[in-house]
């Protein structure tokens, strides 16, 4: 199961378009290539309905006691990468700790921490479930953020006309011997 969620900016406003998950169905008798292949469906499907400008992942984590559900994620990250690639759609990638950071304050929230603060932040009757779902959507706030950091940065930024004084001088050229 992957979480997904589509998100719109638009003058400033942050919209919940659609979220849920794509099921790629239980792993039976190895058939990881039909799961990857489902997987590849639904996310194609999302695409096609959304057209997104960008696909935000998280990072995949490893955790040394579950070595098995690393190498899952991996192969469902290569897929949805793919996707992405061939609908010509940029990936970024924040760790599990940025996205939490951006949207909790915190980088050690908590799954339940998240959970609420994407739930208030698109004021939702409930929180999202499953926490993918949840996880998805923050990934999306997180990148929401880095674009208006960008932006407030880019504005700073810009150089700045000097300014004529009354007596038509520019502060720099006031004082001193010439």
């Amino acid at each position: 199961m992957t979480g997904y969620g589509v998100v719109e900016c638009r003058a400033g406003e942050v919209r919940l378009l659609e979220a849920g998950v794509i099921r790629a169905g239980r792993n039976r008798g190895g058939n990881l290539g039909t799961r990857l292949e489902s997987l590849y469906a639904g996310v194609r499907e999302v695409m096609d309905e959304f057209h997104p400008q960008a696909m935000c992942l998280e990072e995949v984590f490893s955790h040394t006691d579950y070595p098995r559900t690393s190498i899952l994620m991996g192969h469902a990250r290569g897929v949805i990468c793919l996707a992405a690639l061939l609908a010509r759609v940029p990936v970024l990638d924040f760790s599990a700790k940025r996205i939490k950071q951006s949207v909790t304050g915190s980088g050690n929230a908590s799954k339940m921490q998240v959970q609420r603060a994407v739930q208030q932040f698109f004021s939702l009757g409930r929180a999202p479930h499953p926490p993918d779902v949840a996880d998805a959507l923050a990934a999306a706030l997180c990148y929401v953020n880095v674009l208006r950091t960008e932006q407030s940065v880019a504005r700073s930024a810009r150089p700045k006309k000097p300014r004529l004084q009354s007596g038509g001088r520019s502060k720099a050229s006031r004082g001193g011997n010439s």
